[in-house]
């Protein structure tokens, strides 16, 4: 994998992430008060950096073809997920992702949330700051320490992680409002492509087989994935047409 195709994949789905864990952050600072909020996000980093400062190492001592293997199964796991949600989003099965809803909701429950202060802080602010990032960051960790792994440059792929983290935290920061206008759908839909891609061609080598071409390859896997995702949502589309004549209508 090319050095910037690396720093794009990196990008784009930790991007994802953090728009979501904006959201969160922005309702619960706005509500129920920035420093307890803050100090929740601030929390969450340092349990992510020991994470990633921990398991990183780690996975440099593991034989290249095992972790290729490992690691390109739970990618192939994860992107399907992904991808699975993006083809029933953009076929109208699912409804798409909303920011502007999601903050709404989470203003009206961090507004209905009794307050309960612990250790001169807003428990709940802080709590649901923290686990917002968290978990959101957990999957940035996971996407930087497989990408990185399996290429020997986890530097690179936590490179095109952080600028994501220093654009959206940046842009939030500027217009305090949910990202709505982002294209968090297409996003989803190019990052699902990407990781079953990569989980699909790292897999593969880790079991012991060998691409017609090397790295190159990688392109081939990519474009087979748009063909046959863009024909999945063509024929559901088609599907819901037929039995939901109305509602596509609408």
């Amino acid at each position: 994998m090319s050095a910037s195709l690396l720093v794009l994949s990196a990008f784009l789905a930790s991007a994802v992430e953090m728009v979501e864990a904006l959201t969160i952050v922005l309702a619960v600072g706005i509500t129920r008060g920035w420093r307890s909020a803050l100090t929740g996000v601030g929390a969450a980093i340092v349990v992510l950096a020991g994470i990633v400062a921990g398991l990183g190492p780690a996975l440099t001592v593991v034989p290249l073809g095992a972790l290729r293997l490992v690691v390109g199964s739970l990618l192939l796991i994860f992107g399907l997920q992904w991808l699975r949600k993006a083809i029933l989003r953009a076929s109208g099965y699912k409804a798409l992702h909303d920011e502007d809803a999601i903050f709404a909701r989470e203003l009206a429950e961090a507004g209905r949330a009794q307050l309960d202060t612990r250790a001169g802080l807003d428990w709940y602010a802080f709590a649901l700051s923290f686990k917002g990032v968290l978990l959101e960051g957990l999957e940035v960790a996971f996407i930087v320490l497989t990408f990185g792994s399996t290429q020997g440059n986890i530097g690179l792929a936590a490179l095109g992680a952080g600028a994501a983290v220093v654009l959206v935290t940046a842009v939030g920061i500027a217009v305090r409002a949910p990202l709505s206008r982002v294209p968090e759908n297409l996003m989803k839909f190019a990052v699902g492509i990407m990781l079953t891609s990569f989980g699909s061609f790292w897999a593969t080598e880790g079991a012991g087989a060998h691409w017609p071409g090397g790295d190159a390859a990688l392109l081939g896997v990519l474009a087979v994935m748009v063909g046959a995702s863009g024909l999945l949502v063509t024929l559901l589309r088609r599907q819901r047409a037929l039995t939901e004549p109305s509602a596509v209508a609408a």
